[in-house]
């Protein structure tokens, strides 16, 4: 952790768990992000980042915000938008998506507008919907994430552009895969069945 900033990581009811420590170097070859190991008392997989603060105001506005890492959450927050949790350090997992689910049926992905935020947010989706939850999507222009969409147009812009940017699940999906096919009419089909297994998950 030698160099990082840390983030403490609490469980469901306050404990510190385990740390995260982001590098303030620019170097690639150091990794970005290194989390305290796996232990009895720190699955990663089990963990939601901002939970322990946030749960509260997902029960109070019966919708839980999911963003991608740890400065992501304490952007959102200071923003005033205190009902979010990250899923740092991993994958969204089933046991993830359950702990959301003890406080509200209603998630919202925010997520990196780039490819690879998008893929993450495909495969988050399925997974939420095949626990029963409702789940909306927002994309940030591609460069940004919700960290650095606060950072550069204020909180209030950052509100309205998730009030105005919040989409359906079906119509999220449907875009991005029809996008992605183009003109290649297999590509098309492909698409459709994609979306159609989707809705196939929701219990």
């Amino acid at each position: 952790f030698r160099t990082r900033v840390i983030f403490p990581i609490h469980n469901f009811t306050g404990r510190v768990i385990g740390f995260g420590g982001r590098t303030l170097k620019t170097d690639k070859s150091i990794p970005k992000y290194v989390n305290s190991p796996e232990s009895d008392i720190y699955h990663k997989s089990n963990v939601l980042y901002g939970l322990f603060q946030a749960k509260k105001a997902i029960r109070d506005r019966d919708n839980c915000f999911l963003v991608e890492g740890y400065a992501d959450v304490l952007a959102v927050h200071q923003a005033g938008v205190e009902n979010v949790v990250a899923s740092s350090g991993t994958s969204l997992t089933t046991e993830q998506i359950r702990l959301i689910g003890r406080f509200t049926k209603s998630v919202c992905i925010l997520y990196d507008g780039d490819a690879a935020g998008i893929k993450a947010s495909l495969r988050g989706l399925d997974m939420i919907l095949e626990e029963g939850l409702d789940v909306k999507v927002v994309l940030f222009p591609d460069g940004h994430d919700p960290d650095s969409y606060i950072q550069k147009f204020g909180a209030s812009e950052f509100k309205t552009h998730v009030e105005l940017n919040r989409k359906d699940f079906i119509f999220y999906k449907t875009e991005t895969l029809i996008k992605e096919a183009g003109n290649d009419p297999i590509k098309k089909a492909g698409g459709i069945r994609d979306v159609v297994e989707t809705i196939s998950k929701i219990p």
